[in-house]
């Protein structure tokens, strides 16, 4: 039989390398199984569901390699494998020591230009806003303590450095942690992510913060949510107006936004960007400076219509839903509800409300269209209002302040024009 050069080649490859078949399989093997560890890693805690077919298949890889090693102790004997063993106990050890520097890397990337500490042994996303007014992102634990600040490092900055005088705030709704961790002084307020805390949670927080820093010049609070920002922020801004080391909103805004922001690696502003956040702020310093640090009367308000400017789309595919209290109170199309009609002179779409409800206090408003890219709160574009801070039973609301369109990278869809008006009226 006449073989080909190419064929012979091959033979005495495979003569002179007999395991490089049995290395390949291994080989591919061992990244299937690694990409599976990836999508397990990437899918817990969101509750994604995993089939047991996908677990058994990385069950089998692992139960391969260990029959492997064990055929060629039958083979060879055992010093093959004690100098894998030797081999692997060396990276073992080069990667533990690697391990806090790769931590260290990712925590910084996910804070990006988040004014960091990093002095007496520590390297938290932790920011000093004043002596006694700390923000944070969210204490972890477990993988999230990976990319975020872990929570015994926490622990051991607040009982080095204020030992007995510190006070935690939990903003999250959406996670908590045992608060044994911080000697039982955690206070929990339930703020939604990208959304704002009622005026009534400011008014008690921003008094039970400040009688604490009260009770004892050393006593300091820490204010957290997931990244430390938005929530975080609106009620910093908060407590320094009622501790009154700002009497605005515009100059608390602007001076949580210096102190969080680190501007040797980046301009990228991390201060409060959401406008209904900022829109809080601004209530709060009213309540504290027109009302004596006391809620507003409630006035009762219904929507009568809104006015959408400049916006995209099939207006007979616009949704309105208000939420009052955690829970949707009115939900409206052109088919319940509403009647809605477009203006094509002065490009504005008319939304007349019918049956709408008695409003009063927080109130919410998102839009939804298919048409429309969907952004924070799975909506293209929201915002929150009180009742109590409406004049003229008018609300004006341009671009630059409605939630999600504020953000540059929005404006290919909504023009500068873009606006929404809301008119009240009282029965």
């Amino acid at each position: 039989i006449n073989e080909s050069p190419h064929t012979s080649k091959l033979a005495v490859a495979a003569q002179e390398h007999p395991g490089t078949s049995k290395r390949i399989f291994g080989v591919c093997l061992l990244l299937l199984n690694v990409g599976l560890i990836f999508a397990d890693l990437i899918f817990t805690g969101k509750n994604v569901y995993i089939p047991l077919e996908y677990h058994c298949i990385s069950l089998s890889i692992v139960l391969f390699f260990l029959m492997d090693i064990l055929l060629q102790v039958f083979a060879d004997g055992w010093t093959p494998v004690v100098q894998l063993l030797r081999l692997i106990l060396l990276r073992t050890v080069h990667l533990a020591h690697q391990k806090r520097h790769l931590e260290k890397l990712i925590r910084r990337l996910v804070s990006q230009n988040k004014r960091r500490y990093i002095r007496d042994g520590f390297d938290l996303d932790l920011t000093y806003v004043t002596e006694r007014i700390i923000a944070m992102s969210f204490p972890s634990s477990g993988r999230q303590s990976f990319y975020r600040n872990p929570i015994e490092e926490v622990v051991r900055f607040l009982d080095k450095k204020h030992p007995n005088h510190y006070r935690v705030y939990n903003l999250c709704s959406e996670r908590a942690y045992d608060p044994k961790h911080f000697h039982n002084r955690v206070s929990r307020i339930m703020i939604d992510d990208h959304n704002v805390p009622t005026l009534h949670e400011m008014v008690v927080f921003s008094k039970e913060a400040t009688e604490w820093m009260a009770q004892d010049p050393e006593n300091i609070i820490v204010i957290h949510c997931k990244g430390g920002k938005g929530r975080t922020g609106t009620m910093a801004c908060a407590c320094l107006i009622a501790s009154e080391i700002f009497l605005t909103a515009k100059e608390s805004l602007c001076y949580f936004g210096e102190r969080r922001t680190d501007k040797t690696k980046s301009t990228k502003f991390q201060g409060v960007e959401i406008p209904s956040q900022n829109r809080y702020v601004e209530y709060f310093s009213q309540v504290k400076h027109h009302y004596n640090w006391n809620l507003p009367p409630v006035r009762i308000l219904f929507i009568k219509r809104f006015i959408i400017y400049s916006i995209r789309g099939n207006e007979n595919d616009l949704k309105v839903q208000i939420v009052m209290e955690k829970r949707v109170v009115f939900s409206g199309t052109s088919l319940k509800n509403c009647v809605v009609t477009h203006d094509t002179e002065t490009d504005r779409v008319i939304i007349d409300v019918c049956n709408c409800p008695p409003l009063y206090n927080d109130v919410k408003v998102q839009f939804f269209s298919l048409e429309l890219p969907k952004y924070y709160d799975s909506c293209p574009f929201s915002f929150w209002f009180h009742t109590s801070f409406i004049q003229d039973n008018r609300l004006y609301l341009p671009r630059n302040e409605l939630d999600n369109p504020h953000k540059r990278n929005t404006w290919k869809i909504y023009p500068p024009e873009f606006a929404v008006e809301i008119i009240f009226e009282e029965k």
